[in-house]
């Protein structure tokens, strides 16, 4: 698929990751829908350092939460070519530690919204050739003890793009990847970030700019579909359970 021109719709687009995945199909020459709940003002910043609406970039609100939403957040989208699953709720807790209210929102944003917006995006009438890229962890690979809704949530998500890419094969390619460390959890000190990447078999946090590719890559292809590209330095070859 040919990315400039494309309409190309990020969940989660306006800070860390999202942000990053954006700018590449920006300089690939798609136009950006950049999805957003409570970071507006980056947004916006963003689609100003884009050049704005008159460059093809918009900006779309919506509480990924509220499940009754996306649909008028696909309608106000109009057509879309390119859906990056991105948006993630990360909590780093046990399932006994966990509340029903924290499990509930995990899954909300994880899984039961990257599912609804797939199948909103399959509905498109007029989509002839489309690409959905669901942003996983590595952690779907095995049972991390210290992960109990989040890895649930993303191991589902999974299952759902391998299920989406066989049923949908004619005209829709749908593919993962699954993260290892890139940056950071918001209020993670650096001595935590740097134990985590002891555990990674190459030592290092996955480049940013690599992960951009990758999604740049699937995008571009014409017959991968069903895959679940691990970037994460080997991590996923640990069993953590």
């Amino acid at each position: 698929m040919e990315i400039s021109g494309k309409r190309v719709l990020i969940t989660g687009a306006a800070v860390r990751i999202g942000r990053a995945i954006a700018k590449s199909f920006a300089a690939a020459g798609a136009n950006l829908l950049i999805h957003c709940n409570r970071s507006r003002s980056a947004a916006e910043e963003l689609l100003a350092e884009l050049g704005g609406e008159k460059a093809g970039h918009s900006v779309l609100c919506a509480d990924l939460r509220e499940l009754s939403s996306l649909p008028g957040l696909m309608a106000r989208a109009g057509t879309v070519d390119i859906l990056v699953n991105n948006a993630s709720v990360f909590g780093r807790r046990p399932l006994a530690a966990e509340s029903l209210a924290e499990a509930q929102e995990e899954f909300a944003v994880n899984f039961w919204a990257p599912l609804e917006l797939m199948k909103l995006f399959y509905a498109q009438g007029n989509l002839r050739e489309g690409c959905i890229i669901n942003i996983l962890d590595q952690r779907i690979s095995s049972s991390d003890p210290l992960f109990g809704a989040y890895a649930l949530s993303k191991k589902s998500l999974a299952e759902a793009t391998l299920a989406a890419a066989l049923q949908w094969a004619s005209r829709i390619r749908v593919n993962g990847i699954a993260l290892g460390p890139v940056m950071p959890p918001v209020g993670m000190e650096d001595s935590a970030m740097e134990k985590t990447l002891k555990t990674v078999p190459m030592k290092m946090a996955v480049p940013l700019g690599e992960l951009c590719e990758a999604c740049l890559f699937l995008s571009r292809s014409e017959s991968i579909t069903g895959e679940l590209l691990f970037l994460d330095g080997g991590q996923h070859l640990f069993r953590q359970n």
